[in-house]
């Protein structure tokens, strides 16, 4: 069965600390075949472009949203979806994820700044990839891919440029793709 719908919502990025970080989150996302990634906190029109720069060059589907209401995102999302938040605070992911439904959208909650503790109450998953100060984009990318059980990896791109054309040595991209 393929998983329906997921998508990430990046808590409260900081423009002059978080633009690497949180470009890591997007990067992650797509690469582990996330369709949307919607931020929180201040809005980076720089971070918005880059994004957008690797999309066209590499393919999608692949969009990102800006939304100020971080709340009102997770309570519209529950209406008909599973909220998952990435904590170190959490239950351990080998103990929980059997428990987050297969057949509903999943909106996966990634923080960068001290996460409000309302996204705790309002998540119906707190999940930990481990218990010890981690990195944010780790844990995402290990979730992703236990949640995908490994298919994230296979997606297929649409309307790049380029390609990797993978070698056991040296590096080869093909251009013109699309």
């Amino acid at each position: 069965m393929v998983r329906p719908e997921v998508s990430v919502l990046r808590l409260g990025h900081r423009v002059d600390r978080d633009e690497r970080a949180t470009m890591h989150v997007l990067l992650a996302s797509r690469a582990l075949s996330v369709s949307e990634v919607i931020y929180s906190g201040q809005r980076d029109a720089n971070l918005e472009k880059r994004i957008q720069g690797v999309v066209d060059r590499w393919g999608g589907p692949f969009e990102v949203t800006y939304e100020r209401n971080w709340r009102s995102i997770i309570q519209n999302w529950k209406e008909s979806s599973v909220v998952c938040h990435l904590t170190m605070y959490g239950i351990n992911i080998n103990e929980c994820l059997h428990k987050v439904p297969k057949e509903k959208p999943v909106l996966v909650l990634v923080g960068s700044q001290k996460v409000h503790k309302d996204a705790f109450q309002l998540a119906d998953y707190n999940i930990a990839v481990g218990n010890q100060p981690h990195s944010e984009i780790a844990a995402l990318a290990i979730f992703l891919d236990r949640l995908f059980e490994g298919k994230g990896l296979k997606t297929e791109f649409e309307k790049g440029r380029m390609r990797v054309a993978p070698r056991e040595k040296g590096k080869k991209v093909i251009f013109g793709v699309l």
